[in-house]
């Protein structure tokens, strides 16, 4: 324990210099700028800025995606507070109130509560980050090749849900990245694979072409293929929030943050279901449940509160065990592993300072959002009259940069065009790029593991079933896959509301 507090505060003091802090802030500022742009993402944004700090230190790198991915969920805000269109896919439950807020002439009082909201809650959840993952590392420790196949699969079969209503296609585009992980040469005896005697495919396909393509060159050609119309509320009244408001719903904040890192922790679930889960609780205890969607504070604090907790939360499996529970978290650990950090069991052996450091960046990256949002919120507001038909060719500019800059290989630029265009396609079919990244992430770790485990075998498969972890693993991936078959599912509901029914029935009885 001692310990642990100890590295804590070493990796609060790494992080007190001048560059270090530009660096946060730096990232914050790409990232709400990438937040309050509709269409674009804290996915594309932590994509574009891997490419873009392939260069620097480690921990400086992790520094700048991280605020990044704080920043752009709470730049989301911005337009769903303004412009009634959710800046990202987690700020779609702020909609409602946000803008009705604004429409009534309170849109710097509604700004306001949602920093405030996203403040706290981060700093919750960094609370909870500190405290969980190195527990649950420790007891991943125990993994080995044939556990971390079953870890692997099941990272993959949560593909089905990360993101959309269609697991079938979230599997489909799953299953594709493993086929594209499984390009070049293989990790065991160097033999090449699927490169149809093309040297160039013989290192197989970089992570950095894959995700600036399947994020940031397939974003581009879809906004310019459906550009959107908007009309923003001005901005009258003052942002600073209202502290006797927050005190008012501090058991909204404690929920809705405890809700949010809840839904962070459970795979494949974004941060989206923190959001709306947060707001559902928070309308069933209010009692002003008629003021929901007119304008309600309890519902635009619990909306914001509870997807801005939900990131360190999704950050905990993805340290601890390898499993990233959303799309931003997804490209989060690719832009871990192509830092040479890799997220898993192994992480508190060969980095246990990296996950306080991960702590203290989380901490940085609240403060910075605190900061835009009180004093940076109008400067901002100017990206939004920025037409989509100048800023779409920059961000294309940056992804061919991106692209060819982590290895200097045209070949990678070539690379992220067919995935580019091929995700466009893709996406207009309600194909999502994903879980094509998880599976391009876990593709190694799975096929490496799976190889392992049969030469320490023998051949056999025995051992994928009969060890306790295995067994537990492959009873849940199963039983997630078995879920999504419309039979199996109606008899698990009718089996869990008879024993429902049988509990409250016995609880009754006792009183």
């Amino acid at each position: 324990m001692l310990q642990g507090l100890s590295d804590l505060g070493h990796a609060y003091l790494s992080f007190l210099n001048p560059m270090t802090l530009a660096y946060g802030l730096g990232g914050a500022f790409v990232g709400i700028v990438m937040g309050i742009l509709p269409g674009l993402s804290a996915t594309l944004a932590i994509a574009l800025l891997t490419t873009l700090t392939i260069k620097l230190q480690a921990n400086d790198a992790i520094l700048v995606l991280i605020c990044s991915y704080v920043g752009a969920l709470y730049g989301g805000s911005r337009t769903a507070i303004l412009l009634n269109i959710p800046g990202t896919a987690a700020n779609a439950a702020s909609c409602a109130d946000g803008y009705a807020l604004a429409q009534r002439g309170e849109a710097g009082r509604a700004i306001g509560i949602a920093t405030s909201g996203a403040f706290v809650s981060t700093l919750f959840g960094v609370v909870c980050l500190a405290m969980f993952t190195p527990l649950l590392a420790e007891v991943a420790l125990s993994f080995g090749a044939f556990e971390f196949f079953w870890l692997a699969l099941f990272g993959v079969t949560m593909s089905g849900s990360i993101v959309g209503n269609d697991p079938l296609k979230g599997w489909l585009m799953g299953l594709l990245g493993l086929l594209v992980a499984q390009v070049g040469q293989e990790s065991l005896y160097a033999y090449n694979r699927f490169t149809f005697d093309w040297d160039e495919l013989s290192g197989g396909i970089s992570l950095i072409p894959a995700l600036v393509g399947a994020f940031g060159l397939a974003e581009v050609l879809t906004t310019l293929s459906d550009p959107i119309e908007r009309k923003m509320v001005e901005l009258k009244d003052s942002v600073l929030p209202r502290w006797k408001e927050i005190i008012q719903y501090r058991w909204t904040v404690l929920r809705s943050g405890v809700i949010g890192v809840f839904t962070g922790l459970l795979p494949g679930v974004g941060e989206d279901a923190g959001a709306w889960m947060s707001y559902a609780a928070a309308k069933a205890a209010s009692k002003e449940k008629e003021q929901f969607g007119k304008g309600s504070i309890d519902g635009l604090m619990a909306a914001e509160t509870g997807d801005m907790a939900s990131i360190p939360g999704h950050i905990i499996p993805s340290l601890a065990l390898g499993i990233p529970g959303s799309a931003p978290s997804a490209v989060l650990m690719a832009a871990m592993i192509i830092h040479g950090i890799q997220p898993g069991p192994m992480l508190m052996i060969q980095h246990p300072q990296f996950i306080y450091e991960v702590v203290a960046m989380t901490t940085l990256a609240s403060i910075t959002i605190l900061l835009f949002g009180l004093f940076g919120v109008r400067p901002l507001l100017q990206v939004l009259r920025v037409k989509r038909s100048i800023l779409m060719p920059i961000v294309f500019l940056l992804c061919t940069v991106g692209a060819f800059a982590s290895a200097s290989r045209l070949f990678d630029v070539y690379a992220m065009l067919a995935i580019g265009i091929g995700a466009f396609f893709l996406r207009r079919r309600g194909y999502e790029m994903a879980p094509f990244v998880l599976g391009l992430v876990l593709g190694p770790l799975l096929d490496k593991s799976l190889r392992r485990g049969l030469v320490l075998s023998d051949g056999s498969l025995a051992p994928f079933f009969t060890r306790p972890i295995c067994m537990g693993f492959a009873a849940v991936t199963i039983f997630m896959i078995l879920l999504y078959v419309p039979a199996f599912k109606s008899r698990v509901r009718r089996f869990t509301g008879a024993a429902g029914a049988q509990m409250r029935s016995l609880l009754g009885r006792r009183a």
